[in-house]
């Protein structure tokens, strides 16, 4: 895809937005105004590692069905790939955020990374989130953690971290990890699927921040920057479009 400008101000975002809308249809244009109006920041998710696709897309799909904008991943030695089917077209209204320079650096395979190479990228995905003002929330069967029921949501924003299939979150991210939360188990397993541990908790955590006073939703200016986006993923020809639009405004002003 060819690369697209970033615009240079919110007004020009707006004015762009507002021309691009006539290329979609009315109910389109709604429904991501829709969409938008319940989307938040104020929680996001992190997976590290996970090796199957159909589980990382189930995540990715849970977030844009719950209302979470960001999916942060962790690729020390997984690199995330879209199951079409799983996924059904959400990787492109959510943002992933990839956590994998270390391993591309150093030119490793995902079966030769160095421990300490991995635990660089799962640190730096702690470190840019909490920099943003997140709470480190690492899932752990530990029975003196917080449950989804009672995680205070009150404290600030909140990163969800969940692991890969087999071993579950690496020490390293625990160990950086500001809060422990776990799943209330009844029956002889000790740990449910990472697509389903990821929607159940999501699940319980945006309904009670639904249902509090809390500021959640997304400011009216990512709204824009967000529909931005969405719109030129839809769009086909969209680089065109724009550089018409430019071309009209540039004449306006020179008028």
């Amino acid at each position: 895809m060819t690369k697209i400008e970033p615009v240079e101000s919110l007004a020009e975002a707006r004015a762009l937005v507002a021309y691009l809308e006539q290329f979609v249809t009315p109910e389109r244009s709604a429904r991501m105004d829709a969409v938008l109006a319940e989307r938040t920041r104020y929680v996001t998710v992190l997976i590290e590692d996970v090796y199957q696709p159909q589980n990382a897309s189930a995540v990715v799909r849970s977030c844009d069905g719950f209302g979470i904008q960001e999916l942060h991943i962790i690729e020390s030695r997984n690199r995330y790939r879209v199951n079409p089917q799983v996924a059904l077209g959400s990787t492109q209204w959510v943002d992933l955020v990839r956590y994998n320079r270390r391993r591309d650096a150093a030119n490793h395979s995902a079966a030769d990374m160095p421990e300490n190479g991995a635990a660089a990228n799962s640190l730096a995905a702690v470190q840019a989130l909490r920099e943003r003002g997140y709470r480190i929330v690492a899932t752990t069967p530990h029975r003196e953690a917080w449950t989804p029921d009672s995680l205070p949501l009150e404290r600030g924003r909140i990163a969800l971290c969940f692991g890969n299939e087999l071993d579950g979150l690496s020490e390293p991210l625990i160990e950086a990890a500001d809060e422990q939360l776990r799943i209330p188990m009844y029956g002889f397993v000790e740990s449910f699927n990472i697509s389903v541990a990821a929607a159940v908790t999501m699940s319980e955590i945006l309904r009670r921040l639904r249902e509090s006073s809390i500021q959640w939703r997304l400011h009216s200016n990512e709204r824009v920057a967000i529909k931005l986006m969405w719109l030129r993923r839809q769009i086909k020809g969209v680089r065109q479009l724009e550089q018409a639009f430019c071309s009209e405004r540039e004449e306006t002003r020179r008028k």
